[in-house]
């Protein structure tokens, strides 16, 4: 028997002779052969010599002959031929033809038998390779393979061990599917495809490659598309392998090109958009039919983008969207609008829609009113959108909203946005407070704000919702009236103490012990912002137990124990300044008592040392300075020593001194009488001379200042102040000259230190000093200049004589 010369060899197989000899087919006749190729012949012709070759060989046989210069001859016989006519042997075609056809039936029934996952490795590949084998050398031979059910048996060996078996049977598969649609569809039956998309993740990139080169075959049936994407996870992984980094370029190549085929049903695009392939989803948008396109807009609403995604729409369909607002029906502007809300809670594609034009046709339906109006419902989109808009920081003076030049912070648009607060229900009048949070937040805006709310008479109204049940409509009432605060706080306490319930929930939500909260930071802040020498409300918050609370949470927050994150400076803050309303209050037993109950003044000594805080250690010397200057009314004066005879003293009477202050002259402590020379806080005060806060700076020199006013002992003052290293910068705040207050407070200290001759000497050769001093006297306002006067007669620098100003008390 002859040896076939179009064997199948590979390099996992048997030879086909050796598949042959196993499964006995019937022998390969000499006749079936092509001399000049020893392959079996598909259309065989004969020559006037009488040999027979296949057409294709001869062919290029006479034209070699031709081409060499040669007259053409028998390759077989080398006979000279007289007619290149070739003459087809139609009867041994039919006979190959037949034999063929025979012992392929029989091939295919042995392959059937072998694919099994019960038979060897080796046996089965050796079957896999002749089916591609065959499908490869005739297409035609697909369709036998479909018909002797062949396919099934291959999808089979997807779930063999060998890992061998299973690169071949996907190569098979792909093989039997290309080209044609029938197999493909019979490779799809029962779960086969699931079994492929399982390969996808397969850590072996040849299986990998393999199974996306099926499934890309398989996608070429448009049928089969949505059966691939019903597979949970294959979309994911091909969205994956197709933006991968790691995976050779034809893997990526196929799985790409299969998403492609892919997004011919709606139902693929939409899962692609959920796994961030949003191109497919927009191109629908854009160019779909109008349905398609609602249908995508309604589903774009519905996403959960990521922020850089957010921005590849707004780039890509915002201006489309916007577009649909100003002319689309109401379901069709249903759509964009939710659309629209998902790409706008980004700063950045907030504001690429803002350029695209979103705010006109956003602000009509919010005001709209009558047929045309859009339900409340979507109304409530509309603002959560505004609010998305307002907070992404685009200065909305130059953003006109009509041909009026109206924008969004002109009174009439505030006014229609106050007037719905007021007449919606909570989860519009949540976003719309919102959004004057986030117009309010802006210095270039606020005033604008501020000023419509006075002229709508709507201060009492937005005070009201501290109250509301909803706890982010609430929170939001909480951060615009802090935001408005300090420009209208005087508006804001005569709010409160019309009704003091609001009041009472203001002081709850900064009792509540949930960590520490924006909407806690917002309150603290808020009522700090109210006139702090507000003597009536100072009483309210009193009666709420306000302090009580304050103090607690300010000694919680120091020692550590509540910890808030980002909000807890800001909490700290308010809550610091609010307890400074007490030091106003000295003159009321009532607080006074409490200050010394809850030691008020050592908690204040102990937050200025609260570094990077710089509000907090500002407000805690000022409150010092107020308690320092209740400390020599508060002293208790030692009774007079009744008089008694003493030898040593010749009849004078003694005293014991042990205990009395030496700047009060009395029984102080920091507790009972707020005395800065208990405990540290002198010390602590000097600390902050340098600091680089001008506010901490003039707060600080301000207390320090107390020990050396009228009615303590001013000589024993500067001794404390050289004692605690203080002298130098109080000086050095002088020759600074930083702020006009400054320099006012420095000369006052600084000519009541000089009147200490030793320390006067001292200073005299400092030209710093000196230079200071005089440009005080030249420079300063009328007091401050006569003050630096007395300061330089000091330090000899004008004589004592002078008589420049009339002289003033001090």
């Amino acid at each position: 028997m002859a040896e076939p010369a179009d064997g199948y060899n590979d390099s996992s197989t048997h030879s086909t002779d050796s598949y042959h000899e196993t499964i006995h087919i019937e022998p390969l006749y000499e006749a079936f052969l092509c001399p000049l190729t020893r392959k079996i012949m598909h259309n065989p012709v004969t020559l006037e010599t009488g040999q027979t070759f296949e057409r294709e060989a001869i062919e290029k046989w006479l034209r070699e002959c031709t081409v060499n210069g040669k007259p053409p001859t028998c390759p077989v016989t080398g006979k000279v031929l007289s007619s290149t006519e070739l003459n087809p042997s139609i009867a041994l075609r039919n006979t190959i033809e037949e034999w063929t056809q025979r012992n392929e039936a029989a091939r295919l029934d042995v392959a059937s038998r072998s694919l099994s996952i019960g038979n060897s490795e080796t046996e089965v590949l050796q079957a896999l390779g002749y089916v591609t084998e065959l499908c490869l050398m005739n297409r035609a031979q697909k369709s036998s393979v479909r018909r002797g059910e062949l396919i099934p048996l291959v999808a089979d060996m997807l779930k063999s061990t060998s890992r061998r078996v299973r690169l071949k049977a996907l190569e098979t598969l792909r093989i039997l599917a290309e080209e044609d649609d029938d197999n493909k569809e019979n490779v799809a039956v029962g779960d086969t495809i699931r079994t492929i998309v399982k390969f996808l993740s397969h850590e072996h990139s040849q299986e990998r490659e393999e199974a996306v080169s099926l499934l890309y075959e398989l996608s070429k049936n448009a049928s089969l598309c949505e059966k691939i994407g019903d597979v949970t996870g294959a979309i994911l992984i091909l969205v994956g392998m197709s933006s991968s980094k790691s995976e050779n370029v034809l893997t990526v190549e196929r799985a790409e090109k299969t998403l492609e085929n892919l997004e011919k049903y709606e139902k693929n695009v939409r899962q692609m958009a959920e796994n961030g392939r949003l191109r497919p989803l927009l191109t629908l948008l854009l160019q779909g039919s109008p349905d398609t396109q609602l249908s995508m807009a309604a589903y774009l609403g519905e996403l959960v983008l990521s922020n850089d995604v957010k921005v590849f729409v707004a780039e890509t369909a915002g201006s489309a969207l916007v577009n649909v607002m100003r002319s689309g029906n109401k379901q069709a502007r249903e759509a964009a609008l939710k659309a629209l809300n998902q790409i706008s809670s980004y700063e950045t594609s907030a504001k690429i829609l803002i350029e695209a034009g979103i705010l006109p046709p956003l602000v009509k339906d919010l005001f709209m009113v009558g047929s045309n109006q859009l339900p409340m419902r979507l109304k409530e989109v509309s603002a959560t959108i505004l609010a998305n808009l307002v907070a992404c920081g685009v200065n909305f003076e130059s953003i006109p909203l009509d041909h009026n030049r109206q924008t969004l912070v002109s009174e009439d648009i505030v006014h229609n946005l106050l007037h719905l607060i007021s007449n919606t229900g909570p989860a519009i009048e949540c976003k719309l407070l919102q959004v004057l949070v986030g117009l309010t937040s802006s210095s270039s805006t606020v005033s604008n704000i501020v000023a419509a709310i006075k002229s709508s008479g709507a201060t009492i109204s937005l005070i009201q919702f501290i109250e509301a049940p909803q706890r982010e409509v609430r929170m939001a009432a909480i951060k615009l009236l802090n935001n408005i605060s300090p420009h209208m706080g005087q508006d804001l306490a005569d709010s409160f103490r019309a009704d003091g319930s609001q009041l009472s929930s203001l002081v709850s939500v900064m009792a509540e012990n949930n960590g520490i909260s924006d909407e806690q930071a917002a309150a603290a802040g808020l009522l700090a912002d109210l006139p702090e020498r507000d003597s009536v409300l100072t009483r309210r918050l009193l009666e709420e137990n306000a302090f009580m609370i304050i103090i607690s949470k300010v000694k919680r927050i120091r020692q550590g124990e509540i910890r808030g994150g980002r909000f807890a400076t800001p909490f700290l803050e308010g809550l610091v300044r609010i307890l400074y309303r007490v030091t106003y209050m000295l003159d009321e037993n009532s607080f006074i008592v409490l200050a010394q109950e809850h030691n008020l003044a050592a908690l204040f000594t102990e937050l200025l040392q609260m570094n990077g805080v710089d509000t907090v250690q500002a407000v805690s010397a000022a409150a010092l300075e107020n308690l320092s200057q209740k400390s020599k009314l508060l002293t208790r004066i030692p009774d007079p020593p009744q008089p008694r005879f003493c030898w040593f003293c010749l009849g004078k009477t003694t005293q014991d001194t042990a205990g009395i202050c030496r700047v009060h002259h009395g029984f102080c402590s920091i507790r009972d009488t707020f005395c800065l020379l208990d405990g540290k806080a002198v010390e602590n005060l000097v600390s902050l001379l340098d600091h680089t806060k001008e506010q901490v700076v003039e707060a600080s020199l301000a207390a320090i200042c107390t020990l050396l006013e009228d009615g303590v002992d001013i000589e024993e003052g500067v001794i404390v102040l050289c004692e605690a290293e203080g002298i130098r910068p109080i000086l050095e705040v002088l020759c600074e000259n930083r702020t006009e207050v400054l320099r006012q407070r420095a000369v006052w200290a600084v000519e009541r230190i000089l009147r200490r001759e030793d320390i006067a000497f001292d200073i005299s050769g400092d030209q710093n000093v000196g230079t200071a001093l005089v440009e005080a006297f030249r420079n300063g306002d009328y007091r401050t200049r006569q003050i630096a006067e007395r300061a330089l007669k000091h330090v000899d620098k004008l004589p004592n004589f002078s008589g420049i100003f009339t002289k003033m008390s001090t």
